[in-house]
């Protein structure tokens, strides 16, 4: 524990602090909080991105996390995840596992009236087959 956290009462524990994340909250946002719950191999959500920034904290199960320029990696019961919002693509959250349920709750910081997520169409560019020289 660090010694700014020192005065908490017993029982009470900072889990994670992102100092950096108020600077993400857009101007007269309003702050959601949202239970998600995947049922046992649930993909999850496609691909989407979301209008403002969240913060959240897995309370069940695990969660396949994974975001635009992040490798994927598990978020277990007891793990916290941010996400920064705007234009970065959250690509899965997924249940990793098969057997059970998994849940996580998250605060969003988001315009009020906005919707929750943003679906991005993904699209898979071949390219283009090299000409024959003319002859």
């Amino acid at each position: 524990m660090s010694a700014e956290h020192a005065h908490l009462p017993p029982g009470v524990e900072v889990i994670t602090t992102l100092p950096e994340a108020a600077n993400r909250i857009p101007a007269g946002a309003e702050a959601r909080t949202i239970r998600i719950t995947l049922p046992p191999g649930d993909p999850g959500a496609p691909p989407h991105r979301h209008p403002g920034p969240l913060f959240g904290y897995v309370t069940q199960g695990e969660i396949l996390f994974e975001l635009e320029g992040q490798p994927p990696r598990v978020l277990r019961a007891g793990d916290a995840l941010f996400e920064p919002g705007g234009d970065v693509i959250h690509y899965q959250g997924a249940n990793n596992l098969r057997d059970t349920q998994s849940q996580l709750v998250v605060t969003m910081f988001a315009p009020p009236t906005t919707p929750a997520g943003y679906r991005v169409m993904m699209t898979t560019s071949i390219p283009a087959l090299p000409t024959a020289p003319a002859c």
